[in-house]
């Protein structure tokens, strides 16, 4: 035993020694994790106690599971819950496919210009800030000056307050996603397809395969370890619905459908001030996806040999 542990601890010296410049590039994002993630979590105890800012953290009052007992007494729970889980699996039944789709589609476009033209135009989405996409969405469904009310108004139809729509806030939330996603998530799957050996598809061509088959013969078994490690990790955030964007377009005619765990997190945290209460709905909120992600990932592993850990 004495002799294996000098043996790992050598190992790493010398590892270390050999490749010092590459640890060197690698402390940036250790330091990053460690001061913006892990440091952190030394505070998470507040969601056992009623914190107070005059006493810190330490000398705060320890109260048990009283703040988790409050959320799930909460009569707006499970509004909380629905919004939460409805919005997440919108998001991952239309999202999650399409990018895949579209790589697929783009991989077998042979024209160089039109696939360049088409990378770009779908890439540029996801630079626009969240803001500027929400003032964006405002401005082309303003029931008074809108593009699209006025193309509604010209049909003959009567103007629509689509910010004020509970019943349609999912997929205004969800398909906006999508066009500001698409591009930048096939980015991963291209390259999976690009490593696949194109000797494959000669072969099939020769053999008279369609490009359908070819498709679902050879690009599908070729990226589909990429498609569930993406899909394990997606399904780890299951409640985790993005605040900034939710935020910006929810209002009080559509907070039936747009109060989320994130928003609620958020009002009770800082706009009311109840520290403890907040970090108690948001470390269960976490605790939630962690079992999710590791229970998909055994899915996983017992249905494939693709697994994430």
């Amino acid at each position: 035993m004495m002799r294996s542990k000098k043996s790992l601890s050598y190992r790493l010296k010398s590892s270390f020694m050999e490749y010092w410049q590459i640890y060197l590039l690698l402390l940036p994002v250790i330091l990053y994790f460690v001061v913006f993630d892990y440091f952190p979590m030394y505070g998470v105890q507040i969601a056992f106690k009623d914190f107070l800012p005059t006493k810190g953290i330490t000398g705060s009052p320890w109260v048990g599971l009283k703040h988790f007992k409050r959320f799930f007494s909460s009569p707006y729970i499970l509004v909380i819950l629905k919004n939460t889980i409805s919005i997440s699996l919108y998001s991952l039944v239309a999202g999650f496919p399409l990018p895949i789709l579209f790589a697929l589609l783009l991989n077998h476009q042979r024209v160089g210009w039109y696939r360049k033209f088409v990378q770009t135009a779908s890439y540029a989405p996801h630079f626009i800030s969240t803001v500027v996409l929400v003032g964006m969405m405002k401005l082309m469904m303003s029931p008074t000056n809108g593009v699209i009310n006025a193309l509604i108004t010209a049909l003959g139809g009567e103007p629509i307050y689509f910010f004020g729509r509970a019943d349609i806030f999912y997929s205004l939330y969800v398909w906006s996603g999508v066009w500001t996603s698409l591009g930048w998530s096939a980015i991963v799957y291209v390259g999976a397809l690009s490593a696949i050996n194109p000797e494959l598809h000669e072969a099939a061509k020769i053999d008279g395969a369609s490009i359908w088959k070819r498709i679902h013969y050879i690009d599908l078994p070729g990226i589909l370890p990429t498609v569930i490690i993406l899909l394990i990790l997606r399904t780890g955030d299951i409640l985790t619905v993005g605040f900034e964007k939710i935020f910006l377009m929810q209002n009080n005619m559509n907070a039936a459908a747009s109060e989320v765990i994130s928003t609620y997190v958020y009002k009770q945290g800082l706009v009311s001030a109840q520290y403890s209460y907040s970090a108690a709905v948001g470390l269960l909120n976490s605790a939630v996806n962690f079992l999710f992600l590791v229970m998909v990932n055994f899915i996983s592993g017992r249905l494939s040999d693709t697994t994430l850990f």
